[in-house]
Formats: C-alpha cells, structure tokens, sequence
C-alpha cells in the first residue's frame, strides 16, 4: 500500500491561550509551529526522562482527540475532507470548555473535565458520524495496534464500525500529558504536572471555538496543524 497522508479531528485550544501553551510545553511540541518549546519544572524528572516520558503523545501534538487518526477512502480528496468538516463545525456553536484537571488514565497523566462534558460529547459524536464516509477501512495492522484482545465486544463493534473502539458511549475526553509510565514515575508526574498546570494559569475554562484538522506526511514522525473550522461558521 502506498504511503498516504493520516488525518485526524481534534479539539486544539486557541494557540494564544494560556492551555494551549501549557500542553505544548509538557510535550516539548507546538504543533500548530513546529517549534520546540521549553517544559516546565517538572519535579523528579529530568530534560532526558521527561522527553522519553512525553514521547508518545509528542508525536499527534497537545489535542483532545474527536476522531482518531485515519486515512482517506480511495477516492476521497483532502478537498472532500474540507467541506465535510466545515459541515459539521456548522452545526454547532462555540462553547467554554468545562475545568480540567490532572489525573491518570491507566498509565497516562491526562487533563481531563473535572465535571460532566456533554458539548464536547456532541461534538465527538458529530465528528465520528458525520466524517467516517471519507474514512479508509484499517489495515490488519492497524487493527492489531488497538489490541482487540483487550476490548470489549462493545470496543471491538466500535473498531471495525468506525476505526476507532472509544467513540460514542465509549468516548472519554481526556487531553494526554504523558505517554505510559510505570507507576512510581506516574504518580511523580501526576504531582508535578498538577502543580505545573495551577502555575500556569491554564487552569481557567477555555473556549471550544473550532474543529481542528491535524495531519502527517507520509514518513514524518508527528502531526502538524493543518486547519481550523470555525463552529457556527455560515456556510
């Protein structure tokens, strides 16, 4: 198969905003730049370890995910993308993000809403339903890389309907900070990001005001920032 452009639908905080420079700090990566910028203080870790310990989500950039990565159908041009993603920010309105918190998701340290989030739950629906025509099937290799051995049957259903098993009822909004870490390191992490976060002024409400289209080139090692849609935009 040849090598094609992967795609994926993200929540991206406003890039001037307090968030967005804070989860682009703890991954080493703005993906919006592809600059580099420098990571907190991070207690317990040092610039080597903590690179080794964000290296995971360094490579999608600071995001909360509405459709995980894919690539496009046969047939299907970047255009097609566009248009359809466009749509879908349409119909919904700019909204203020609930307060995040700190906390681990298995062995990942994450932000996540510190109360129930049902715009942002629309909005993944949307973007799951609306997109997945333009979505090329996965490969076995693909497939293998969720574990489906690990799924539900639910999880498994989720897979092989839409690409990705945590969509709907399955989904969890969560922006990753770390990649796994053993626990000892988690929980030093999850301090120190915890008392990072409060430090940096990010922890105020921010606005959802777009979707967000990242992509990676063939051979290249991360994600970049392709595009904004405004939500609500008049067609």
């Amino acid at each position: 198969m040849t090598a094609q452009r992967r795609y994926a639908v993200y929540v991206a905080p406003p890039s001037d905003g307090a968030l967005w420079r804070f989860g682009s700090a703890v991954l080493g990566y703005d993906a919006e730049t592809g600059d580099a910028p420098a990571a907190p203080d991070i207690a317990g870790f040092d610039a080597e370890a903590w690179q080794q310990a964000t290296a995971e989500p360094r490579r999608y950039g600071f995001h909360g995910t509405l459709k995980a990565p894919f690539r496009l159908a046969d047939g299907v041009a970047e255009d097609d993308l566009a248009q359809l993603m466009a749509r879908c920010a349409a119909g919904h309105h700019a909204f203020e993000m609930p307060p995040l918190e700190v906390r681990a998701i298995g062995p990942f340290v994450a932000l996540v809403p510190a109360v129930p989030a049902p715009k942002l739950e629309d909005l993944a629906r949307s973007a799951v339903l609306e997109l997945d025509g333009l979505r090329a099937p996965l490969s076995a290799a693909e497939i293998a890389r969720r574990r489906p051995e690990r799924l539900s049957a639910r999880q498994i259903g989720y897979l092989e309907a839409y690409g990705y098993p945590y969509v709907l009822d399955e989904f969890r909004f969560h922006m990753t900070l770390t990649g796994p870490l053993p626990e000892l390191e988690r929980g030093h992490a999850l301090n120190a990001l915890a008392a990072a976060f409060a430090a940096s002024g990010a922890d105020v409400p921010a606005l959802v005001t777009d979707l967000a289209l990242y992509v990676q080139e063939p051979g290249a090692p991360r994600f970049r920032l392709l595009r904004r849609f405004p939500l609500g935009a008049t067609q």
